[in-house]
Parts: structure tokens; C-alpha cells; sequence
């Protein structure tokens, strides 16, 4: 089950996360199997409990407050109330950080110096220092240390993880330590400037569980589109001794568009090949079997043509387009007869569009002018995994066009290469 992450809201309101306590206190008492999941995740007390032994333990309300004040980024319920009722104050706050305005940080905060140590804007961009960090303010940083701020760990991550170099470097004089798993941030964000720093303070290329192929793994799978950065990480990998298996896909994902066309010339068939998540995912680089990667519109059982649209890889998308690749190419359909989309299904829902990338619609107009057609109907599905309450959304019958205009979360929409399909249609 994914685990629940709740962003502090605008207008913060004490009786929302009330609620949510008395809910989780009812869900468990029922015996909800995703309640009792995201207690062992985010109560101390019942992290190593076995399920049988939680589902008789004593759980009480400040037991449930707890758990929601951590999936809101908070350390507990008292810390809870006070930022929540401290909006104005990390308001102001965050305008001032924005600013690089160091003169009105350290006034609000010798004003409420409780707020040193409250997440301002989420629990992952963290207190005021962290969350400077994350913007390179690294006068504020210094000023907000002076003022008594110690999440010198948790602000040298969020510079990593940002590139903010010159912070994360002041940061790791302070004491800020390289432990494991420090790398996974720039690996999330894909991000060779921030991994390579780290590999210069020799820091270890493991999750804070030690494992050596979960950073590759976050590399391969996470929700970012950067494919120049993308391919700048896996060269510090190989520089790191990693070993990458000699196939069409790790050619893909390096963006190594010449060896993918020696594969082509060796095996046409690639070209009009159907991938599994299994390949696109592979084991043998970390990647699990469960919940392997993020993408946009489904990629289970896509052509390379399709995955080149959600990976935001143009080089190789052009060379797949010149070799001859189908425009009108169907994803394989599953058991539950979904599937059997098209590049255009790709084009108008992709992770890089949340990053914003493609809006030029470069990839959308290509496809339109080799005779994609947008008329062309499949059944598709995609869990929602990043909400609070994940859900499968399902449109079944629809057009590339009726896929954008229905799916939930409208920053995962290509709103060009939707204007290019409805052009399309009324010419």
C-alpha cells in the first residue's frame, strides 16, 4: 500500500485533520487493513508490531492524532495545532524566503521563535532553514542557524536534492552528515549535479537501508522527466563500478540512441515490440516488482515509440519515427480488457507533462503528421497512487482526446497536444 502524505493546506483549518483522527480511530477499531497500514508506517510505537498483535493493541485518540500529524510532515499533534494555527506567520514566512528577504526572516522568527522548527510550507520542504535550502537562500540558512535552527541534516538534504550546491556544501561543514541514503534525493530529482557532489565526498550509493540498487532503481522509476540529467546520473552509476546489461532498454533509458539503432538494424521487430513493465523495469537493476515506476498514461505493454513520449526521450523518438515506428501502434490489452492505446494516448497524459516539458508539442504535431489518428478508441486505466486516497480511475471507449479531457488531475495533461487533437478533428 503507498503511503499517505498530506500537504499542509492554504487555509488551514484545526477540525480537518479532527476528523482524520477520529476516522483512522473508527477504520482501526474496524479493523480497516489500510488503517492499521499506515499506522505500523507512521506510529513509532507500532512500526515493528506484528499485524496480529496491532490489530488487539491498545490504539487511542492521541494515538490517531499522532499518525496524522505525521503524514502531514509534522512531529506530532501539539506541533500540528500550532502550525495550524500559525498560517499567517508561515505565510509570511515563505513570501519572505521566496524574496531572499533575510531582513524579514529574522524578524518573524525572533517574533515566533517556536516556528524555527515547524515545516512552513510541507513536512518535505521542512522548517524555515530546510526549506531555504531548498532555494540556495544560503544567507537566510546562515541567519536562521544563528537563531537557534539545527535541521542542518534534513536542509542538506533538500539542497541536494534541489542542486543547491554551494548551500549543501556549507551545510556539510556545519556537520551535516553524508549517511546512507543521501543520494536517493538527487536520484529522485535526477539531478548529476547534486550526485556527483556526493560522490566527491565519497558519500555511500545505497538507501538508508543499505540496499546498492534502490538509488538506481529511484533513477530508473521516478515520477521526474530530465533525460539530459537522466543520463548524466547513470554515468556517475557506471563511474560508481555499476554494471548495465547490454539490451535495448538500458540503451534507451541511458538515451543512447546509437546503440539503440544497432539493436533496430540487428531486429527490426523491436520497432513494433510490446514491452512488460518486467523489461521496462528490470530486476537486475533494483527495480521491484510491485509499483516499479511512475508513468503517465499506462506504458505495460507499449512500443518503444510510446515509452520515447512518457520518458520525454526526443532523440530517440525521432530516430524510432525515422526507422518507421507505427503511430497508430496498440498497447497490448490485459485481462480486464484495458489497454490497446495509441502514442496519442501517450502524447496527451505523460509524466512530462507535470514537469511541464513538451509543451511545445513537438512530439504531438509529428505523430498528427504521419497520420496518427485521434479517432482511434481504447479502454484505459491508471491508479492513482499519489492522492490521498488512491483509487483506479477507469475510462473505457474513449478517444485520445476523451482520455485528456475526463483523467482527474489536469497538470498531467499536455494541454498543446490536446489544442493540436481538437484542430485536427475540426479541420
Amino acid at each position: 500500500m503507498p503511503t499517505v502524505s498530506r500537504d499542509l493546506p492554504d487555509r488551514p483549518h484545526i477540525d480537518i485533520p479532527k476528523r482524520l483522527s477520529r476516522e483512522l480511530l473508527k477504520e482501526f477499531r474496524a479493523g480497516n487493513p489500510e488503517a492499521l497500514d499506515r499506522i505500523q508506517r507512521r506510529h513509532p510505537k507500532f512500526k515493528r508490531v506484528d499485524l496480529e498483535v496491532l490489530r488487539s493493541a491498545e490504539f487511542r485518540l492521541s494515538d490517531a492524532q499522532l499518525v496524522i500529524a505525521r503524514e502531514y510532515g509534522l512531529s506530532n499533534w501539539t506541533q500540528l495545532k500550532e502550525r495550524f494555527a500559525g498560517s499567517e506567520v508561515t505565510a509570511l514566512l515563505v513570501k519572505a524566503i521566496r524574496a531572499d528577504d533575510r531582513e524579514t526572516v529574522v524578524q518573524v522568527l525572533q517574533k515566533h521563535p517556536s516556528f524555527l522548527h515547524i515545516p512552513v510550507w510541507s513536512g518535505n520542504w521542512g522548517p524555515p532553514m530546510s526549506h531555504a535550502a531548498n532555494l540556495g537562500r544560503l544567507e537566510i540558512i546562515k541567519a536562521v542557524a544563528a537563531l537557534g535552527a539545527r535541521d542542518f541534516q534534513h536542509a542538506f538534504d533538500r539542497a541536494l536534492l534541489q542542486g543547491q550546491l554551494e548551500t549543501a556544501r556549507w551545510l556539510h561543514e556545519q556537520g551535516a552528515k553524508c549517511v546512507p541514503g543521501i543520494v536517493m534525493g538527487a536520484c529522485e530529482t535526477l539531478n548529476p549535479r547534486g550526485l556527483s557532489f556526493l560522490a566527491e565526498l565519497k558519500a555511500p550509493f545505497t538507501d538508508a537501508a543499505g540496499d546498492r540498487l534502490a538509488p538506481l532503481a529511484l533513477v530508473l522509476g521516478t515520477y521526474g522527466r530530465h533525460p539530459a540529467g537522466k543520463h548524466d546520473v547513470l554515468k556517475i552509476f557506471a563511474q560508481q563500478g555499476y554494471s548495465f546489461p547490454d539490451t535495448p532498454i538500458v540503451a534507451f533509458h541511458r538515451g543512447d540512441a546509437a546503440r539503440l539503432r544497432e539493436f533496430l538494424r540487428d531486429d527490426p521487430r523491436l520497432l513494433n515490440r510490446r514491452f512488460p513493465l518486467s523489461e521496462i523495469y528490470p530486476a537486475a537493476l533494483g527495480c521491484p516488482a510491485e509499483n516499479p515506476g511512475m508513468c503517465g498514461t499506462p506504458i505495460e505493454g507499449n512500443t518503444l515509440l510510446q515509452l520515447a513520449i512518457d520518458f520525454d526521450e526526443q532523440e530517440i523518438f525521432d530516430l524510432l519515427l525515422a526507422e518507421g515506428a507505427d503511430v497508430n501502434a496498440r498497447a497490448t490489452v490485459d485481462s480486464a480488457g484495458f489497454g490497446g492505446h495509441t502514442p496519442l494516448f501517450n502524447a496527451v497524459i505523460s509524466c512530462a507533462s507535470i514537469s511541464g516539458r513538451q509543451r511545445d508539442g513537438a512530439m504531438t504535431r509529428a505523430l498528427l503528421e504521419r497520420g496518427a489518428l485521434p479517432g482511434l478508441r481504447a479502454s484505459v486505466r491508471k491508479f492513482l497512487d499519489w492522492q490521498e486516497k488512491p483509487v483506479w480511475h477507469e475510462a473505457r471507449d474513449v478517444t485520445p482526446l476523451e482520455w485528456a479531457e475526463g483523467f482527474p488531475h489536469s497538470n498531467w495533461v499536455n494541454p498543446t497536444a490536446v489544442q493540436m487533437i481538437r484542430e485536427q478533428l475540426a479541420s
